[in-house]
């Protein structure tokens, strides 16, 4: 949606940015009655965090499949609010995300498995720790019984950032960074119809695609070949 971000409290005069607050009440006064006093940009993020602490303390109390629950219960708050378009701008697809898209679906990897072993845990338990931080485990590591979590969150993550991208374009037109987001597309339909199941380096090299992308069209960078490798890569 289009909004005027930049907000004036006809009450008491404040002046506050919906942007970063997200909230459409003063926040001096509280009242909902206020004036726009930029152009209406597209805006569709909301400032959030992403707190898994609770989640982890859950490990030792009740182990680590109650853990995974709690922590995907948050992970989906927190995906939901992220818009990746803030203030009109294209923000990048962040470890962070990509990292809670992977635990929600690692947690239902791990209920249809029903069952866990040590190099599954450990990785689960390394996930856990750092996605919050933005930290996400290295392809190299991902257990062989999480490869389909990792591809299919991955894709997951990507085609969310593709559809901001769509939009972002359709107020930045370029037609070439356009058609190597198709070619995005393809290949986020092929790892969905594998369910999942490429090998780890494969999902990060599209993830990697995406990001150069949007380093083309956001920065000037001269970015747009090494995205196009990246997918002739993967081929």
């Amino acid at each position: 949606m289009k909004i005027r971000g930049q907000r004036e409290c006809r009450e008491c005069g404040t002046r506050w940015s919906y942007y970063e607050t997200g909230d459409v009440s003063c926040p001096d006064c509280d009242s909902l009655r206020s004036r726009g006093l930029d152009e209406r940009t597209k805006h569709t993020d909301a400032p959030t965090a992403l707190d898994l602490s609770p989640a982890r303390s859950l490990v030792e109390e009740e182990g680590i499949s109650e853990a995974l629950q709690d922590a995907t219960e948050r992970c989906r708050t927190y995906i939901t609010h992220i818009g990746f378009i803030h203030a009109g701008e294209l923000t990048p697809l962040s470890e962070t995300y990509l990292a809670a898209t992977e635990l929600v679906y690692s947690a239902r990897e791990l209920r249809r498995s029903m069952r866990i072993d040590d190099d599954t845990e450990l990785y689960l338990l390394s996930l856990l720790k750092g996605a919050d931080e933005g930290n996400r485990p290295d392809p190299e590591v991902v257990p062989k019984s999480m490869q389909t979590a990792r591809g299919l969150a991955s894709a997951a993550a990507v085609d969310d950032y593709r559809q901001a991208f769509n939009w972002y374009l359709d107020e930045h037109p370029d037609q070439q960074a356009a058609a190597v987001l198709q070619t995005v597309s393809e290949h986020v339909r092929r790892i969905e119809a594998l369910d999942g199941d490429v090998d780890p380096m494969v999902a990060e090299r599209l993830v990697a695609s995406v990001r150069d992308l949007r380093k083309h069209v956001c920065t000037g960078a001269d970015t747009l070949t090494t995205a196009q490798s990246r997918l002739e890569e993967l081929q």
